[in-house]
């Protein structure tokens, strides 16, 4: 069948499969750790429940389905011998979280799978020379344990046996959350996957800004996933009364580190393609009657090239320098996260592009390509195999939030590229 042939024949299905999508995302939304939000974190009782719904709807397409060493739910279909083609997202979410994040990618992934061989179209099956996987990866946020990507990481086999003492909030570290769970510790490296038993990564995912939305457009090509570095900064000074210490002897912690946290904007907002955010800010002791002596807050750097984000960082610590030695105050970082810029794979690339391209109309202008600004379960994958990737719209560009959206009609066009990509991955040799 020709990538043509199908967008011809199966616009029903397609349009059904979207509204499979939507409604699935809404089953998905209560699955929840809190009733009036949406809080779905890794090796949980609502993780389990998530995969145990996932399994189902893989097993109702006739994949075969299992639980990997890592908690990430999979299933296969195809030929048992040959190498697969990975379609997937996460079902793991932030607190507070959206209905759409990594949820539509994995369900759209299972979209695919049903109209690439279910009887419903046509009586076709469509001959393929790979198998295809659909991964819902476990822990793409690092909400519960501070370290994103674990799941990934297994799978792509970078798996760090130090994270084995990460702790959540409760002090349960990772190793007795994995026992819970009812897996191994020991046996996690049987999530890894070599080289030669994949052909590529294809993730599908809500774009988490504004850039679609505001070019009226519903679908682009991910050029590339932005390099991250994660610091917890400490600024220093003097707790002493409010009332008590003139301004000449303070040595006030919390103005320093808002000071800094203003640098952070202007400096990054200056540069291109560079993104810096404090999203937490704590100060100690924390008395309204206390001048603060120490601040505690979180620095997320990203980029779309590691040199340009590492540039940055060096001239913020500068900055710091310059701010704490006028204030008589002292600093210091800790680094807890760094991931390089995984750039997508020309040929994956090409066909995203193709797909895309397929769901418009004759003489379209070419498909935009934007870099993804927030980091994917690709970032592992990367150190495996090929990645590539699908944005699409998102009204608005919110997303970590209860009013992230996407429509079903994007999510169609959604469908039907994704499907395309594949058979289009498919005319190639593997």
């Amino acid at each position: 069948m020709t990538a043509a042939s199908l967008l011809r024949a199966a616009p029903d299905h397609i349009a059904a499969a979207a509204r499979r999508v939507m409604a699935r995302c809404e089953e998905l939304a209560r699955v929840s750790a809190d009733a009036a939000s949406i809080e779905r974190v890794y090796l949980s009782p609502e993780h389990a429940r998530v995969n145990r719904l996932a399994a189902e709807w893989m097993r109702e397409l006739g994949m075969r389905t299992w639980q990997d060493a890592a908690g990430n739910q999979v299933g296969r279909i195809g030929d048992p011998a040959a190498p697969a083609l990975m379609l997937g997202s996460h079902l793991d979410t932030v607190l507070d979280a959206g209905r759409y994040d990594g949820i539509a990618g994995v369900l759209m992934a299972l979209e695919v799978v049903r109209l690439l061989r279910v009887p419903a179209v046509e009586g076709w099956t469509v001959p393929l020379p790979f198998a295809i996987e659909v991964v819902a990866f476990s822990d793409e946020e690092g909400t519960r344990f501070g370290k994103a990507l674990l799941g990934s990481s297994a799978v792509a086999g970078t798996w760090n046996d130090a994270w084995w003492e990460l702790a959540d909030a409760d002090g349960v570290s990772l190793r007795r959350a994995f026992l819970e769970f009812g897996l191994d510790p020991a046996r996690v490296g049987e999530a890894a996957r070599r080289p030669d038993e994949l052909v590529g990564y294809l993730e599908a995912h809500i774009e988490q800004g504004p850039e679609l939305d505001r070019a009226g457009e519903p679908l682009a090509v991910v050029s590339s996933i932005a390099s991250a570095r994660r610091f917890q900064l400490v600024v220093e000074g003097e707790a002493r009364h409010a009332g008590g210490t003139p301004y000449d002897m303070r040595r006030d912690a919390l103005l320093g580190a808002s000071e800094a946290a203003l640098a952070v904007e202007r400096i990054c907002s200056a540069e291109h393609h560079i993104v810096g955010t404090v999203g937490r800010f704590e100060a100690f002791p924390g008395a309204v009657n206390v001048i603060p002596g120490e601040v505690q807050f979180s620095l997320d750097l990203r980029g779309e090239f590691d040199g340009e984000r590492d540039r940055v960082w060096d001239a913020l610590a500068r900055e710091l320098d310059d701010i704490m030695g006028r204030r008589g105050l002292r600093w210091r970082s800790r680094e807890v996260h760094s991931a390089p810029a995984v750039f997508c794979a020309p040929l994956l690339q090409d066909v995203v592009a193709g797909g895309i391209r397929a769901t418009l109309p004759p003489r379209s202008d070419a498909p935009p390509v934007i870099f993804s600004r927030a980091g994917h379960d690709g970032m592992s994958l990367g150190a495996v195999t090929d990645v590539g990737m699908l944005f699409l719209r998102n009204p608005d560009g919110v997303s970590h939030h209860p009013d992230e959206s996407v429509s079903a009609g994007d999510v169609a066009h959604g469908i039907r590229a994704l499907a395309e990509a594949v058979l289009l991955r498919g005319t190639e040799r593997v």
